[in-house]
């Protein structure tokens, strides 16, 4: 087992271990994280006003699409351009973040400062990867991520696991 698997492994305990605690101070509350929404259903779409990025660090890649109003042309089409290929963005362990709303500053939307309609995509270690002004095609996503250093690590680990 490589050291990069492992410490993604020793993450995702760490996550999980740190996950049950806090669900266990909390008491009797029974909802999800949304890191646990989305190992269940990876294509769910998540509204930035529930997202803390750093839970998603090692885990999976944010991809947050922002706009100043959900009528926003260009944010519905980066949404359908999305919707439509989510197959590839599920095996790349992308979790799509949407925030349209200005007024109600999230702390997604604080941490990146969008101006209008932007497509940031975050890499596993947290940083910023790629910034878009204009809506972008899973085609041209995936190829962003199929080059960082780590998605190369998982397809070599996937190919010799095969």
């Amino acid at each position: 087992m490589t050291a990069l698997r492992i410490t993604l492994l020793l993450s995702s305990v760490a996550l999980a271990v740190s996950a049950t605690i806090a669900s266990a101070a909390d008491g009797a509350s029974t909802d999800l994280a949304p890191v646990e929404v989305w190992q269940a259903d990876k294509s769910t779409i998540f509204d930035a006003q529930d997202i803390d990025l750093e839970a998603f660090r090692w885990i999976a890649r944010p991809v947050v699409v922002f706009a100043d109003t959900p009528a926003d042309p260009a944010f519905q089409q980066q949404i359908i351009l999305l919707e439509d290929r989510m197959d590839e963005l599920v095996e790349r362990d992308v979790v799509l973040i949407t925030d349209t709303s200005r007024s109600e500053l999230s702390s997604v939307r604080k941490k990146l400062r969008p101006r209008g309609f932007m497509l940031t995509l975050i890499g596993k270690d947290g940083g910023v990867k790629l910034r878009k002004p204009f809506p972008w095609d899973v085609r041209e996503l995936s190829r962003s991520i199929d080059k960082m250093p780590l998605r190369r690590q998982e397809i070599r680990d996937s190919a010799l696991s095969d």
